[in-house]
């Protein structure tokens, strides 16, 4: 029963207006390819970067400043930014969700009576 509730959770959470804004500014940016290459190229600086750091080099500077171009064009797209606001305003709706399973929690914890309905 509660592997069919979570199931439905996440039907009616795919569903809604949150989630589905979310889903076409995400289309929207990608569709954008110079913004997709954008990202595609500072998530591969990143990772060089991470590889570097974890054999203990520094970045060159060279490496640094691109890093830092590519950050602020990527932020100040306004497809990217439509995205942020998306995710958060859908990352607002999951605390709420969150928040209530705890409270559910708790009075489930509380209550003596067991129900499987």
């Amino acid at each position: 029963m509660i592997v069919e509730r979570a199931l439905e959770l996440g039907r009616l959470l795919g569903q809604s207006e949150e989630y589905q804004a979310l889903k076409r500014a995400n289309d929207r940016m990608m569709a954008e390819q110079e913004l997709r290459d954008a990202l595609d190229r500072l998530r591969g600086l990143q990772l060089g970067l991470a590889e570097q750091a974890d054999r203990g080099e520094a970045p060159k500077p060279e490496q640094q400043t691109e890093l830092d171009q590519l950050i602020g064009r990527v932020q100040v797209h306004p497809l990217y930014q439509g995205v942020v606001t998306a995710q958060a305003n859908f990352d607002k709706l999951m605390y709420k969700i969150n928040e209530q399973i705890l409270e559910g929690l708790k009075r489930g914890a509380e209550s003596r009576i067991i129900t499987f309905g």
